[in-house]
This record gives structure tokens, sequence and C-alpha cells, in this order.
């Protein structure tokens, strides 16, 4: 008889992860992206979508957590004109601040139904 002696059989359990919604206005871009902690910064990995009137859009799910990312815009690295916090980063400009909120929970006493998030990140 063979015994298993990995013997952390715990299920792990991966967070939850949250909608977040990055948008960005610039009538005279051609590409939009958004890198940050959450992609190891490359830009190439998560695209804005353009809706046709100089918006510009991506809807993704992350972990509750805190990141730093910028926009990268036509190749030009800047923040998040949106970003209510940001920080210095090592290059000279800054980083936006963004925090995912875990989903919410509903009260003990919640009725099914009645429960919302109040995670309004960009």
């Amino acid at each position: 008889m063979k015994h298993n002696h990995n013997h952390d059989n715990a299920l792990t359990v991966a967070p939850r992860l949250v909608p977040v919604r990055f948008e960005f206005t610039d009538p005279t871009a051609t590409t939009v992206c958004v890198a940050g902690t959450f992609n190891r910064w490359e830009p190439e990995a998560k695209p804005l979508y353009p809706t046709g009137d100089g918006r510009w859009w991506k809807e993704t799910e992350l972990a509750p957590g805190t990141y730093e990312y910028c926009l990268v815009v036509d190749g030009r690295w800047m923040p998040d004109p949106q970003a209510q916090e940001t920080v210095p980063n090592p290059f000279g400009g800054r980083n936006s601040v963004l925090k995912v909120a875990g989903p919410a929970e509903p009260p003990s006493d919640a009725k099914a139904g009645k429960t919302s998030s109040n995670n309004t990140n960009k």
C-alpha cells in the first residue's frame, strides 16, 4: 500500500473575482491599453475597446486587493485621470492606485435578492 505523504489535503479556496471597469476619453487616441501589477505591466494583455466617440472601455475581473496601474495611450504611459489616488513610480512619473473591495457579504439577517456590491472602481 502506498501512502500519500502530502498531508496538506485542505482545499485551496481562490478569492472571488470582482468586476472592474476601466474608462478613458480621448478623441485623438488610436490605441489605449491598461498595464499594471495585475497583468505584469504588459499593456498588450488588456487593450481597451473604442466606442467610436473618443471613449474607451475595458471590463475585467480582479481579485480583491490594491493594484498600481497606468494607461498606455498611443504608446505613452500615463496615470488614469479618473483615479482617486496616485503614487510615484521609479521612472519619475506616477502610477494610479486601484483598490478592489471584496464582494459585499449580505448581513446574516438579509433577505435573498437584497444584496448589492459597493465596489465603485473604474
